[in-house]
């Protein structure tokens, strides 16, 4: 890519599909494309770097949580603190939750398969649970875990295992839910936002639906999932024109069964991962072919990603640079991407929820609205400060010993929160030198706008502006908020 230049995307498919294509892949499947891994992409096919890709996820977390995020305290203990100690908990709570958001914000930054955080972000999204309705970190770590342990697995085992998670009992009032008493919370968030949509439904289904999850509960003693019988409504009950003594599991399969299901979800999964949605008959009909291969296929989603990354739409020159990055992308890709270095991730919690996207609290229960909402002009200009800022880093780390002494007296008298947030600060890094070095001779700058921007830059930078001058004016730009 050079200054004002087209992207090519025709390069020879005989070595491989290129580094254009690649930079793609890597980007829409997880937070950056950095000039290594790009270049080991670029010589496979498309079908082997899906397949790699799609190969290298985990299940699990590659960084252990911290101790906090193990630690329940039963309801009845709560009702019982006096005043200050109840105080004290609270106060207790969210630094806990402090410490989940930065544990998750830095696993997406050292995991070795961003794919799987791209995909447990997205189901954070889509079965939205939040701290400040769940209040307890520990049940919000498990369903983290749990999320990320079907991200590519199987969607009707998900649909079943999140329901019956404890926070999503909490987030949606089901634990409280019992026989002659049916809360309709889940029941309708189910089928509108998990499952079928607006308009696949009608009231008189979430009413009987509601009664078959009646007895789904949380055991108070260790936060854990509980089934009480006695709570249950075991009479019949009419859900989607079906009519049977069912149960909450019965009740997910049947909505499983509708044909608006994997529609729903499949459109989902677009909107991640190529377009806003498509755009013209020939890509309706491939959303159509991928649709039918998840039904067919009972829900697995692995296959079901890897046919939407090998659409035509998907490598289609006009859906390159057709997403917004999310804060969250912007963050951790930035990070990721420049090798920038720090001691504790709390700053960029910060950071996140400045921009609009404060993991693990989504602000309801539609999770956030994505796509162009992300930017306005307050969100633009935080932005473009935050990377600002990050730039000025490397600067920073040649601060007179001075300095350093006036800040480390200035911590001296700050609360144990403000030291936190000092220290974490001054342990930022960016080595620019570093990060140059692997860009050399003539085509530095041509390599810099690969790795850096689906796109040509809106505003080309000087024709002169070299190594961090051309990376300033490169991250400034309009074009590095897209994917």
């Amino acid at each position: 890519m050079t200054n004002g230049s087209t992207l090519r995307l025709s390069e020879p498919r005989a070595a491989g599909m290129g580094r254009h294509d690649a930079r793609h892949l890597l980007e829409r499947t997880g937070f950056e494309a950095p000039l290594g891994a790009l270049e080991a992409c670029a010589v496979l096919s498309r079908p082997e770097a899906v397949d790699r890709i799609l190969a290298g996820v985990r299940r699990d977390a590659s960084t252990p949580l911290p101790a906090s995020a193990s630690r329940w305290t039963p309801p009845d203990r709560i009702r019982d603190m006096d005043p200050e100690a109840r105080k004290a908990f609270v106060r207790e709570l969210r630094e806990h939750a402090l410490e989940l958001k930065g544990w998750w914000l830095n696993e997406m930054v050292v995991t070795g398969s961003p794919l799987t955080e791209r995909m447990t972000l997205f189901w954070h999204g889509h079965f939205t649970s939040s701290l400040q309705k769940v209040r307890s970190p520990m049940l919000m770590a498990r369903q983290n875990a749990l999320l990320r342990e079907h991200a590519l697995g199987n969607f009707a085992q998900l649909l079943h295992a999140v329901s019956k998670d404890p926070a999503m009992l909490v987030y949606l009032d089901t634990a409280w839910s019992r026989k002659g008493r049916p809360n309709e919370n889940f029941a309708r968030e189910v089928m509108e936002l998990f499952t079928l949509g607006v308009g696949h439904y009608g009231e008189q289904d979430v009413r009987e639906a509601a009664r078959a999850y009646t007895g789904w509960s949380i055991d108070p003693a260790t936060g854990a999932y509980k089934w009480r019988a006695f709570a249950h409504d075991d009479g019949a009950k009419t859900v989607l024109g079906r009519r049977g003594d069912f149960d909450g599991d019965q009740v997910l399969d049947i909505l499983l069964a509708q044909p608006a299901c994997a529609e729903l979800i499949a459109a989902r999964l677009w909107s991640a991962f190529v377009s806003p949605a498509p755009q013209d008959g020939a890509e309706r009909d491939q959303l159509g072919r991928v649709t039918r291969g998840l039904r067919d296929s009972g829900y697995e989603i692995r296959p079901a990603l890897r046919a939407l990354l090998l659409t035509e739409a998907f490598w289609a020159p006009r859906n390159r640079g057709a997403l917004v990055k999310s804060p969250a992308e912007l963050v951790v890709g930035t990070l990721r991407q420049f090798e920038v270095r720090y001691s504790d991730p709390l700053p960029f919690v910060f950071v996140l929820r400045n921009l609009g996207q404060d993991i693990l609290s989504p602000p309801n229960v539609k999770g956030w609205p994505g796509g162009d909402a992300w930017i306005n002009s307050q969100t633009l200009l935080a932005r473009r400060q935050f990377l600002a800022r990050l730039f000025r880093v490397d600067e920073s780390a040649m601060m007179p010993a001075a300095m350093h002494e006036r800040a480390q007296a200035r911590m001296a008298q700050m609360k144990p929160g403000a030291q936190r947030m000092l220290r974490a600060l001054l342990s930022i890094q960016f080595s620019a030198r570093a990060w140059l070095a692997q860009f050399g001779g003539a085509g530095a700058a041509r390599e810099i706008d690969l790795v850096l921007l689906p796109l040509p830059a809106a505003s080309a930078p000087p024709a002169d502006a070299q190594g961090m001058d051309r990376v300033r004016s490169l991250v400034a730009d309009a074009t590095y908020q897209l994917k």
